[in-house]
C-alpha cells in the first residue's frame, strides 16, 4: 500500500519565543474553567471502575478511535488502561472487544485532566500519543505545552511518553517539562518495534517520516 502522508509545515523556524511565558503563566495562574457536564459524568463512571479494579493506572490521553487503548491494555494486563478522547465517532469506530482491563471514555481532556488530579489519580504511565501539532506560531496556546492546563498534565505524575512526527512539537515540549518541573526529559528519533500503536504511527511510518519520543518521569504533585 502507498502512504503519502505529508509532513508538518511551520512557518516557525525554530522553538517558539513564548514557551517560557506561557509555561510560567500557567503556574502562576491555575485554570478556573467551569467542568463540562459530560465529561463530569463520564469521569464519575471512570473513576468508579477504576476503584473498582485496584490495579495501577495508565492513562491513553487522547487515544483515537482506542487501538492504542487496546495495545496497552494487553501490554500491561496487570494494569487499568483508560483511554480519553473527545470524539464520540472516533470511540465508536468498530475494531473489537476492548480487553477486560481497559475503558475508553469520551470527554474534553482538558477537564478530565483537572477532575483526575484533584482525585488523586497517579497514573503510573501516561502516553499523548501523536496530538494536534497545530503548526502554526499564532496557535502555541493550542499545542498541550502551551495551555492553561500543562501544569496539571504533569502534575498527575508517572511515566510520561510523547510521541510526534514533529520534531519542534517534541523540543518544545522537552523545554516547557523543565521549566515547569526542573526535570531533565529524554527525546529523539525512534523506530516502532513490532506492531503499530496507532493508526497515525504506521501512516507516518510507512511514508517515511521520522518519528520523535519523548520520556521523562514526573513526581504526582501539585503545583502552584
Amino acid at each position: 500500500m502507498h502512504h503519502t502522508s505529508r509532513p508538518v509545515t511551520s512557518n516557525q523556524p525554530g522553538p517558539h519565543r513564548d514557551v517560557e511565558k506561557r509555561v510560567r503563566r500557567a503556574l502562576a495562574t491555575p485554570l478556573q474553567k467551569p467542568v463540562a457536564a459530560h465529561t463530569q459524568r463520564a469521569f464519575e463512571a471512570a473513576n468508579a471502575w477504576l476503584g473498582a479494579r485496584r490495579a495501577p493506572l495508565i492513562l491513553d490521553a487522547g487515544c483515537g478511535v482506542g487501538l492504542s487503548t487496546r495495545a496497552l491494555a494487553t501490554c500491561f494486563p496487570e494494569h487499568s488502561v483508560i483511554g480519553v478522547d473527545r470524539s464520540e465517532a472516533r470511540l465508536e469506530r468498530e475494531h473489537g472487544a476492548l480487553p477486560d482491563n481497559a475503558l475508553l471514555v469520551r470527554a474534553d481532556l482538558v477537564d478530565f485532566w483537572r477532575l483526575a488530579h484533584a482525585a488523586a489519580w497517579a497514573p503510573e504511565r501516561h502516553y499523548l500519543l501523536y496530538p494536534n501539532p497545530y503548526p502554526k506560531a499564532s496557535h502555541l496556546k493550542m499545542r498541550w505545552h502551551g495551555h492553561p492546563v500543562f501544569p496539571t498534565l504533569l502534575a498527575l505524575g508517572g511515566a510520561l511518553e510523547l510521541r510526534s512526527n514533529w520534531a519542534l512539537y517534541v523540543e518544545e515540549f522537552a523545554q516547557a517539562v523543565q521549566w515547569a518541573t526542573a526535570n531533565e526529559p529524554t527525546w529523539g528519533r525512534f523506530e516502532p518495534e513490532g506492531s503499530f500503536l496507532t493508526p497515525f504511527e504506521a501512516k507516518y511510518h510507512r511514508s517515511g517520516q521520522t518519528l520523535w519520543r519523548l520520556r521523562v518521569a514526573l513526581e504526582h504533585k501539585t503545583y502552584p
